[in-house]
């Protein structure tokens, strides 16, 4: 049975793009569907790149509204659609307790670094000014925290030779692309178990 999953955005959704890729013709084919591709904001250019994959898009837009209102505007969106996931793909939203307990441990999220090590926004440039070597992107389930959720799986990316901000968001981004992917398919194949999943 496909697992019936919405993708979040804010932007344009290169993530989202590389998932619907791959759910189309590549490793999640025949374990997910998007039922929905939502975005808080209207001008959110994800939004027509997903209609152009022919997938259903929804906007509810978020400015001016505190969180838990929006929030629960949202979640009762969402309840015609039994959704089994929610995949954040570039949501640039922290979600409030009350939409972590509407689908707790439903909600998956990708970092692009080790969640033990850096939490929050600006993780390339955290690496970039610390001359890092080697970073990692890593994909966990959502909690009440930022970035604090059950670790999915860790991927090491090599900054080995970027020499501006640019080329360590390039070369993460290329890795986040393909291993978001790899990491839904453990979970939406059952071959990930929840309770194996550690703190960051």
């Amino acid at each position: 049975m496909k697992k019936k999953i919405a993708i979040f955005i804010s932007g344009r959704g290169s993530n989202m793009v590389a998932l619907l890729n791959n759910i189309k013709e590549g490793i999640l084919k025949d374990l997910c569907r998007v039922e929905l591709v939502f975005a808080n904001k209207p001008e959110a250019a994800g939004l027509k790149i997903a209609e152009e994959f022919g997938v259903p898009t929804a906007c509810i837009e978020s400015k001016g509204k505190k969180r838990e209102d929006f929030d629960r505007e949202v979640v009762e969106f969402l309840k015609e659609y039994n959704l089994d996931y929610i995949v954040l793909a570039g949501y640039m939203r922290i979600l409030s307790p009350l939409f972590i307990a509407a689908y707790r441990n439903k909600i998956i999220n990708i970092h692009p670094a080790d969640t033990s090590e850096f939490q929050g926004i600006g993780a390339y440039e955290w690496a970039f000014e610390n001359k890092k070597a080697f970073t990692k992107i890593t994909v966990h389930f959502v909690d009440e925290g930022v970035d604090t959720g059950k670790v999915i799986g860790k991927q090491i990316v090599d900054l080995q030779g970027c020499k501006t901000l640019e080329e360590v968001e390039k070369a993460g981004l290329a890795m986040e692309h393909s291993f978001y992917s790899e990491a839904l398919r453990k979970v939406f194949s059952g071959e990930y178990k929840l309770e194996e999943g550690s703190k960051p």
